[in-house]
């Protein structure tokens, strides 16, 4: 590890695993290790192994810890405070619990927050000021970049963009019937297919026309709520995450010819940059804010 470069903890909380690296001023990713989230009986047994974890690396040269987690969250506060995903975080001070035991400074934002600074420093967005991040992912939450600086709203709920209505009924996501997320997301995926969205997925890329028309769909209605953020924010680039990754053009160009027909003025639209590094990259960024 470079003895003379500043170094960076960052700490991806997720519902599946929790992600602990240490990385350097540009988000490259020095040492990491993923931990299993279900292994842990609570909050704090799981942030004593995240400290443990940390401990092994060189945190005497850590100057800030970023931590990314998903909502809902306080970040002025740094408390997790109830996700879904997470059960038993409820009003966990989480940035309290780490800058005790590292004696570094912390912060915390939303997961979907936390990527849209990564990719917008390191990734896909790297060069504009204003930029849109969706995650694409089980749920499809955002993170806006605004005449670059990070939005986040007078409640910290900007670019919750995955509850947009889109049509009066349809699927439902977060007891709404027809929002952005129930049409769009992984989760939306499986609800209207009767099964998991990665099967879907599969499905799909291998030809079968029947996934192939619920991907597209879910695609179109992407570009419906492409086409409202354009209008709103008219952003340089609207960059997307996990099933942009994944099935790329069969889940991308729906969207595309829908904004190009809907917004006034349609920007680009691309795949996620960063990869599977994506969260720990983010949680980085989430450090680096502290500079």
């Amino acid at each position: 590890m470079p003895a003379d470069k500043s170094l960076y903890l960052g700490v991806d909380i997720g519902g599946t695993k929790i992600g602990v690296c240490i990385g350097d001023a540009q988000a490259n990713i020095l040492e990491r290790t993923r931990l299993t989230t279900a292994q842990f009986p609570s909050a704090d047994a799981a942030l004593d192994e995240v400290v443990r974890v940390a401990s092994r690396f060189a945190i005497d040269r850590v100057m800030h810890v970023g931590v990314s987690c998903a909502g809902p969250l306080d970040a002025a506060r740094g408390l997790v405070l109830s996700p879904p995903n997470l059960p038993g975080w409820k009003e966990v001070p989480v940035c309290r619990i780490l800058q005790d035991r590292l004696g570094k400074p912390v912060r915390l934002e939303n997961d979907a927050n936390a990527a849209a600074l990564a990719e917008w420093q390191f990734g896909a967005g790297r060069g504009t000021a204003d930029m849109v991040f969706l995650t694409c992912s089980t749920g499809l939450g955002g993170g806006i970049i605004a005449n670059g600086r990070l939005l986040r709203g007078h409640s910290g709920l900007a670019g919750e963009v995955g509850h947009l209505r889109l049509t009066d009924d349809g699927p439902r996501a977060y007891d709404k019937a027809g929002s952005l997320e129930a049409w769009a997301s992984g989760s939306g995926l499986a609800q209207q297919a009767g099964r998991p969205s990665d099967e879907v997925g599969r499905a799909a890329l291998a030809g079968d026309p029947q996934a192939m028309a619920l991907v597209a769909r879910a695609g179109e209605m992407l570009g419906r709520g492409l086409a409202i953020l354009c209008d709103v924010l008219d952003p340089e680039v609207i960059v997307c995450g996990t099933l942009a990754l994944r099935l790329g053009d069969l889940y991308l160009e729906p969207a595309r010819r829908v904004l190009a027909r809907e917004a006034l003025r349609p920007c680009r639209v691309v795949p996620a940059a960063l990869g599977d590094d994506l969260p720990e990259k983010a949680a980085l960024a989430v450090a680096l804010m502290l500079e």
